[in-house]
């Protein structure tokens, strides 16, 4: 049922938003060199490696690290609003419609970020595709402290439900979660 929710879902969506994303696109190649979809190597279901797409929120050539780790400064004046409201994210239903991600889950990590993909290994997360949003992402935690992520990981894991599901749909689309933007700043 979850997954027929998230086919019909996202391919609803993307049919409704195409000409909307497609405005974003342009207005992020006149802004700043580079593509407008991000393509970037996360961790999925079981381990798989998968390529997960957003829309360009940094300057091109911005270190491929985890966001909790990257300057401020690195992120384009349209990408702070995209950001801010989740937008960026927007692409990552494609990954929906092909399997990789599902709309809720735990957020797919970066390979290179060991200790987290270790600790949801430990704890069973890596059992489900990762979500655009999840428990984690709703209640503002970032994936600064693996430990802690996973646990929350988990424990969506453990309860998950359609209703559950639902309820953290509505949450981010109520904004639950938004303007929590982890980038580094130096002021």
């Amino acid at each position: 049922m979850k997954r027929l929710i998230d086919v019909l879902a996202s391919a609803l969506f993307l049919l409704c938003a195409w000409p909307i994303l497609l405005m974003i696109i342009v207005v992020i190649r006149f802004q700043s060199p580079g593509p407008a979809i991000f393509a970037q190597v996360r961790v999925g279901k079981g381990g798989r490696l998968f390529t997960c797409y957003k829309l360009r929120t940094m300057y091109a050539g911005t270190a491929n690290l985890p966001t909790h780790e990257v300057e401020a400064r690195s992120v384009t004046p349209l990408g702070e609003h995209l950001r801010r409201f989740k937008i960026d994210e927007l692409p990552q239903l494609c990954n929906v419609l092909t399997g990789d991600m599902s709309l809720v889950g735990p957020r797919p990590c970066l390979p290179s970020q060991t200790d987290l993909v270790e600790a949801r290994r430990k704890l069973g997360v890596l059992a489900v595709r990762p979500g655009i949003t999840g428990l984690a992402q709703v209640n503002g935690v970032d994936m600064s402290d693996a430990n802690r992520l996973a646990e929350i990981d988990a424990r969506y894991v453990r309860t998950q439900s359609l209703a559950g599901d639902l309820r953290l749909i509505w949450a981010t689309l109520r904004g639950q979660g938004i303007g929590v933007d982890q980038v580094v700043s130096h002021s």
